[in-house]
């Protein structure tokens, strides 16, 4: 019944967006009755942060490469091919708007994040120990700062999210975690 539900609701969301996603339509689309949705969710953000801890779960998982600029990477191409995705582009962009005045659905997106910077951090962490970077770079912030600009044009630009972006967003901050501006607070 869950997997039904929250292929629903992301169906849609990705069709309609957020501001028309309505519990009793997604138990239509589902084939359950409106009164389960209600009694397991109960709000739509409810489901969207279910929605979004199944994409967590779901999640392509990291693959270890030879280099960090590598990773980088490989991260930043996850991170686009998942916000360009017709489906879960717009969730992400649902749940982002949620979390601004929803604590449910931003408590929901945060540990989205933690989970996947903590998937992401060991790579940051191996390179230190190789000397790629310096040996107390923070590596939640390098990963951080892969995503941050894929995000933000994302959010704020409209233009299409290409590889050259995601390959912009690895080197930038391959080049700034090289050159020591994610080092821990000594």
């Amino acid at each position: 019944m869950r997997e039904a539900v929250l292929q629903a609701a992301g169906d849609a969301l990705a069709e309609h967006g957020f501001a028309h996603l309505d519990l009793a339509e997604v138990a239509r689309r589902a084939g359950v009755g409106k009164t389960t949705v209600y009694r397991r969710w109960g709000t739509v953000t409810a489901l969207l942060a279910d929605l979004l801890e199944d994409m967590a779960e779901q999640s392509e998982r990291r693959t270890e490469m030879p280099s960090l600029l590598a990773n980088l990477e490989a991260n930043a191409t996850l991170v686009r091919r998942t916000l360009t995705d017709p489906r879960q582009g717009a969730l992400f962009k649902a749940v982002i708007a949620a979390a601004t005045c929803d604590a449910l659905a931003a408590e929901a997106l945060h540990r989205f994040y933690a989970a996947r910077v903590a998937e992401w951090a060991p790579c940051v962490q191996q390179a230190a120990e190789r000397g790629e970077v310096p040996a107390d770079t923070d590596p939640e912030q390098v990963i951080r700062a892969v995503s941050a600009p894929l995000y933000y044009q994302l959010l704020t630009t409209g233009t299409p999210l290409d590889q050259a972006a995601a390959e912009r967003a690895a080197r930038s901050a391959y080049e700034a975690a090289r050159a020591g501006a994610f080092r821990r607070d000594q």
